[in-house]
């Protein structure tokens, strides 16, 4: 079974490496100087943030085990990051639109190394206070950064095509080179140099002191809506007014949840559901061949979104009827496990497609001014549904929760086929106004 994560790791290696060298005129984007420049720093800050972020991941259901707490106090534990997300991520997400991106950044810098930090405790509160720590700076990630990105670039006058540019890139390095070479380093921390499962968080810790570093030393701040008499509350109910008055945002919103609730709960379950007997994987590495995985769906996000043609609302469809096969006995030594581990990767392909076409989607409709807030009233759905498994996860088999997944995955689909449709609207009533005018008018191209 050790031959085959090699094999699989060895064949993805080898696809990426081959879309990446056979990359034409038209997958590339020109771009300027003063642009290149702007991008590589935010992309050096983005990896190191990506970098304290997933040394953790394949180890935090990994070190809670060896602690001595079973599948449900480790649920609970999981609750309460996303609990804390839920809860806490509308009222981040606005004090970063009101006081400031970068500060958000920093935020989130300071908040998970103390979570980091937690980690060396073996006591159930101290590990609660943990991932509530833990939930916060998520929310912070999965907004802050992104919208101080959109804000600045739009600031500097860049192109607004380029950010399609920057956001493929983003994922390709902070979700895929970054996310296998932190795998891999786990690995190495922990099972080569036998320094415990408490090692990569520590490591975490000093990625995140740098990049933050970087963020005091060169970034510039930014801000949502630029008024200074609005209250939190008055930004929750803009935020809320602009997500039920404008169906493309509110669609983005339900699409966005549905994914990400069920590529959280495969985070929480990939672990049990290939060793479903206990058996001994290399976490580490089966991880950073996941991260190769959406690495292989960053670049195939990248190529379509330099062309015109076809558009992200309609690609988008076919990401979500790729989803994870259910569960079955034999894990990680049988061969209906080495399939699994497959499915399991096609579905991490999708996530390397999903991220810069959900955020070039999100640049597109959500209205600068309440960027992060919006972006974290998202993830309130996200946040219960994720709850809601997890809460369960001993009532159900790891089936059923596949199943699940795959049902809200379908869901999106739908809900993608629809943005497609109203947003085709504004350009067919365009296209029928010229035709009026014109009769020998072509049909109107993104």
């Amino acid at each position: 079974m050790g031959l085959f994560y090699f094999m699989v790791f060895g064949a993805l290696g080898a696809v990426v490496a081959a879309l990446e060298l056979s990359k034409n005129s038209k997958d590339r984007i020109n771009t300027s100087p003063a642009f290149n420049s702007f991008k590589n720093n935010y992309l050096v800050v983005y990896s190191l943030m990506m970098a304290g972020d997933w040394l953790q991941g394949p180890y935090v259901y990994y070190l809670y085990s060896t602690y001595g707490f079973g599948k449900g106090e480790i649920g609970q534990l999981f609750i309460a990051g996303f609990g804390s997300s839920m809860l806490f991520g509308t009222i981040v997400g606005s004090l970063a639109d009101k006081q400031g991106r970068r500060r958000a950044c920093v935020t989130y810098c300071i908040t998970y190394i103390l979570s980091c930090i937690t980690k060396h405790s073996p006591q159930y509160k101290i590990l609660m206070i943990g991932r509530v720590l833990g939930g916060i700076a998520t929310s912070l990630l999965f907004s802050a950064f992104e919208s101080w990105l959109v804000a600045e670039h739009n600031k500097r006058g860049f192109e607004q095509q380029w950010l399609s540019l920057t956001f493929s890139k983003a994922i390709f390095l902070g979700n895929g080179l970054v996310a296998i070479l932190s795998g891999l380093f786990g690995n190495l921390l922990v099972d080569s140099l036998s320094l415990g499962p408490v090692a990569p968080f520590d490591a975490a810790a000093c990625f995140l002191a740098i990049g933050m570093a970087i963020i005091l030393s060169s970034w510039t701040e930014n801000f949502g809506d630029p008024s200074e008499n609005k209250d939190l509350l008055t930004q929750f109910r803009g935020a809320a007014v602009a997500i039920a008055s404008d169906e493309k945002i509110a669609l983005l919103g339900a699409i966005q949840s549905l994914f990400e609730g069920s590529m959280y709960t495969f985070v929480f379950l990939w672990t049990p559901a290939l060793s479903p007997n206990d058996e001994e994987i290399p976490h580490g590495f089966i991880f950073a061949t996941f991260m190769l995985a959406s690495m292989l769906g960053s670049s195939l996000a990248s190529r379509l979104m330099a062309r015109s043609s076809p558009r992200v609302e309609s690609y988008m469809q076919i990401v979500f009827f790729l989803v994870p096969p259910s569960k079955e006995k034999g894990g990680s030594i049988s061969f209906a496990g080495c399939l699994q581990l497959l499915g399991f990767c096609t579905f991490e392909a999708c996530v390397g497609i999903f991220w810069p076409s959900i955020m070039k989607m999100r640049s597109q409709y959500i209205p600068e001014e309440a960027r992060s807030t919006i972006m974290n009233f998202f993830r309130i759905p996200l946040n219960i549904f994720v709850c809601i498994v997890l809460y369960n996860v001993n009532a159900f088999p790891i089936t059923v929760m596949f199943s699940m997944c795959s049902i809200f995955l379908f869901v999106a689909s739908i809900l993608q086929r629809r943005l497609m449709a109203i947003s085709d609207k504004p350009k067919m009533e365009n296209w029928t106004a010229m035709k009026e005018r014109d009769p020998e008018a072509e049909p109107l191209n993104d």
